[in-house]
């Protein structure tokens, strides 16, 4: 069973993405927050095998929140989510230490994929 805790500002984002994916048998979403700094202070405590993060959020936004994890939780692989797909958002993803960057735009069949081989791995690559 795939341990997941959800990140995004939008609550009905985080809704929909969780039906979509507690229909998974093999996914189930631990934990949900509403901007990067709560997903820090989360992270630890729920001890997820994946984190699914958008990269604008209010608050503290995706890529510092995984700025910050990298040094909490560094073993937990951050896969970043986002309506905007260009190069300088997925560089800036990569720099900050995500695992993967996947589009909002994307199947779920690619997020889906991304986080099982996230699991799998377990690591940064």
């Amino acid at each position: 069973m795939i341990r997941l805790l959800l990140v995004d500002d939008e609550a009905a984002v985080r809704r929909g993405l969780r039906m979509q994916l507690e229909l998974e048998p093999d996914v189930r979403v631990v934990g949900e927050a509403g901007d990067g700094a709560a997903a820090v202070e989360l992270a630890p405590r729920l001890n997820p095998d994946v984190i699914l993060m958008d990269i604008r959020m209010r608050g503290m936004d995706g890529i510092a929140a995984v700025e910050h994890l990298k040094r909490v939780v560094p073993r937990i692989p951050v896969i970043m989510l986002s309506l905007h797909d260009d190069e300088q958002t997925r560089a800036q993803a990569e720099r900050a230490g995500a695992w993967a960057f996947v589009s909002k735009c994307e199947t779920s069949t690619r997020l889906l994929q991304a986080i099982r081989d996230a699991a799998a791995q377990g690591t940064l690559c």
